[in-house]
């Protein structure tokens, strides 16, 4: 048996540790932090209180809603806290849940992205038949295995993170307790573990991405078989939103996961990793609202009623 110290606790750089960025940041991030809880929870009640947005196109956009605000909560409170307090400490079990629950609501709004996509094929190859083929049970059905994907890639992560030891360095160079930071530092061969970090990874993503690219290859192939420019219109208009949270999305969770350990830039990873875990969640909210005119016109009615309910209280 080696002679040597297990750590029980981690310590976070965090983003910078220049003293006058400290508070500028503390108060951008609440911003950012505030405007994701808003625009998600918001979108999340307009939907629920809306029944012209029960359908499965806004179940999956609800969901979606949901999933970003449960993955910026794991990790933007605790940035948050790293620029008013000096002691930037975590403890061990504290760190190994903050990476289990981010990892799972992040891999759950890979296979939400793959679902949303395939629904938008169903309603604009197969308009006649969409009613029948994206049923309220089979939206179920692709949103329990999203979240049933999510906690088992976490679990394996997890699993495979913290069965290293660590017993040299408990720095953690990024400001949460992501997968590849903490595995930086094991004292154990971690081979293996960036391998079934890549691995997995990869087929969740490229999955994913192989669903979301036949999805829309068939859609561009329809729209270009429309006759009418309206149809063509309204097609474009239906799938814009989605290719743009697509887009954001996956850009910047395949500079963060797959690349080997040795190309990793932390400062790169850090600035990725900003983008994904807290300027996502608020962008998607605001994408979808702002490209959706029945979003838009939800929220206008749910604006009106309130103006209306105060005008009477007000009486």
């Amino acid at each position: 048996m080696d002679n040597r110290t297990e750590v029980t606790q981690f310590i976070l750089l965090g983003l910078t540790n220049i003293p006058e960025l400290q508070m500028p940041l503390f108060i951008l991030f609440t911003l950012v932090y505030l405007i994701s809880v808003v625009g998600n929870l918001g979108m999340v009640l307009l939907i629920l209180m809306d029944s012209h947005l029960h359908s499965p196109m806004y179940y999956f956009l609800s969901n979606l809603s949901l999933v970003d605000l449960c993955y910026s909560s794991a990790v933007t409170p605790t940035v948050m806290a790293g620029f008013v307090t000096v002691d930037r400490v975590i403890s061990y079990n504290a760190c190994a849940a903050q990476m289990f629950f981010f990892a799972v609501f992040a891999t759950v709004e890979n296979y939400l992205l793959a679902s949303m996509a395939y629904d938008r094929y169903a309603a604009v190859c197969k308009p006649l038949h969409y009613t029948t083929t994206m049923t309220m049970s089979v939206c179920a059905r692709l949103i329990i295995g999203c979240y049933f994907c999510g906690f088992l890639n976490a679990s394996i992560h997890i699993g495979d993170t913290f069965h290293l030891s660590f017993c040299m360095s408990n720095v953690v160079h990024h400001f949460f307790c992501d997968i590849p930071a903490v595995i930086a530092l094991s004292c154990s061969d971690r081979h293996v573990s960036e391998l079934v970090l890549i691995y997995i990874s990869s087929f969740n993503i490229f999955f994913a991405l192989l669903v979301i690219f036949i999805s829309y290859l068939l859609i561009f192939i329809t729209i270009l078989k429309m006759q009418s420019s309206s149809g063509y219109q309204k097609a474009l208009s239906t799938c814009a939103s989605h290719l743009t949270a697509v887009s954001i999305f996956y850009g910047t969770v395949v500079i963060m996961y797959l690349q080997p350990s040795s190309s990793h830039s932390m400062d790169t990873d850090k600035m990725a990793s900003v983008f994904y875990s807290m300027i996502i969640p608020m962008l998607n909210p605001l994408v979808y609202s702002l490209r959706n005119k029945e979003v838009k016109s939800a929220f206008k009615k749910v604006l009106l009623q309130a103006k209306l309910s105060l005008g009477l209280g007000m009486l």
